[in-house]
């Protein structure tokens, strides 16, 4: 790679405001509209779906095809009851942690634009249960929006289903941290961008079609990756999405593994990581000096990697992770070198395959 600084500050300013966006599952669109104007100087044409998925694609006219991808959804609530005094109950959409939501701001997305609230909890000297102190839980965690009853929350424009974010933003830790929510997987949508930025400002030909691939609602089952690779109809998938810091309390590393930030890209052992592909990511990273890691899934990775890998018949497919803190919290931290290492890996490995690659075990 030519000496291009990997994150400039206008990338980091991209990234910031693309962070700060608010994007739930379901909800991408005006996420996805940041990211592909960001997009736009360095590919040839865009693909969008009906459910929001966005790709820009560079060489769209090339037979073999090569998908890097990550996802832009965000955990949030949506709004499930409002009791008759104006407090609102709520349900998940995707992995949102009950435990962390109380005394919490939140932003609730009505047609009228934004109702701000807050997730009330009693104070510490009334919260008795019958044998212990009472413990956050789904059915006990509600939204005050300052309403005096239902009928006043209905005339905020706030109904059953309006989606619920909160309203934490960027911030830099430390130098070299970066700390928000919606990090998991807005940093793969950003590192996806960077490679393509890369190649254009190296000027580079690829021998291949390149599909820069944002996807929706992996929050939710991996479900944007599904759709959108019956459109593309790759040869080959890189993946990135974010794994586990293992090293903070309470993670038990015998079963999650040793992976830390700081240490360089996550490579995934999975059954649905094609072992040839992943060899040549390593093969690559070892080559160019670029720290890596290694992991070890079960039967899935839980990434859109299983989407793509066993999709038209068979992608080949593999999983580069960025580690990551404090997952599906509103202070997810990642290290700047691990996001820039990450970058290098996916845009080295793109220079390491040749077109009508097929990644089988019986050539």
């Amino acid at each position: 790679m030519a000496n291009n600084k990997i994150i400039t500050d206008e990338s980091l300013d991209f990234f910031e405001k693309y962070l700060n966006n608010a994007a739930p599952t379901g909800y991408e669109w005006e996420g996805q509209k940041l990211w592909m104007n960001y997009l736009k100087p360095y590919v040839d044409t865009f693909i969008t779906d009906t459910y929001g998925t966005a790709v820009g694609v560079i060489n769209p006219d090339a037979k073999y095809k090569v998908v890097i991808e990550g996802h832009s959804d965000e955990i949030s609530w949506y709004v499930n009851y409002i009791t008759d005094n104006g407090l609102i109950y709520v349900i998940r959409n995707g992995g949102s942690d009950h435990q962390i939501a109380t005394s919490k701001w939140v932003d609730i997305h009505t047609k009228n634009g934004i109702v701000k609230g807050v997730f009330g909890w009693p104070a510490i000297h009334t919260r008795k249960g019958e044998k212990e102190e009472l413990a956050p839980k789904l059915d006990n965690i509600c939204i005050d929006i300052g309403a005096k009853d239902k009928a006043e929350v209905e005339k905020m424009g706030v109904h059953v289903g309006c989606v619920i974010t909160y309203p934490d933003t960027f911030h830099v830790l430390n130098g070299d941290k970066f700390v928000c929510r919606a990090i998991d997987n807005r940093a793969g949508g950003f590192m996806i961008a960077e490679v393509a930025r890369l190649l254009h400002e190296n000027k580079v030909e690829l021998p291949f079609g390149l599909y820069i691939t944002n996807s929706v609602q992996e929050e939710i089952g991996l479900r944007g990756a599904e759709m959108i690779t019956q459109t593309i109809k790759p040869n080959v998938a890189i993946i990135t999405d974010v794994c586990h810091d293992t090293t903070t309390p309470m993670i038990e590393k015998k079963t999650q593994g040793h992976t830390e930030i700081g240490l360089g890209p996550v490579i995934s052992y999975a059954p649905a990581v094609q072992n040839k592909l992943r060899e040549r990511i390593i093969e690559t990273a070892e080559a160019k000096e670029i720290p890596f890691q290694r992991m070890a899934a079960s039967r899935s990775t839980g990434t859109d990697t299983d989407a793509f890998a066993y999709s038209n018949g068979g992608v080949a497919s593999a999983l580069i992770s960025l580690p990551l803190r404090y997952m599906h919290t509103t202070v997810e931290m990642v290290h700047k070198d691990d996001v820039e290492n990450v970058i290098k890996l996916i845009y080295e490995t793109l220079l390491n395959i040749k077109e009508g690659e097929t990644f089988s075990y019986f050539d």
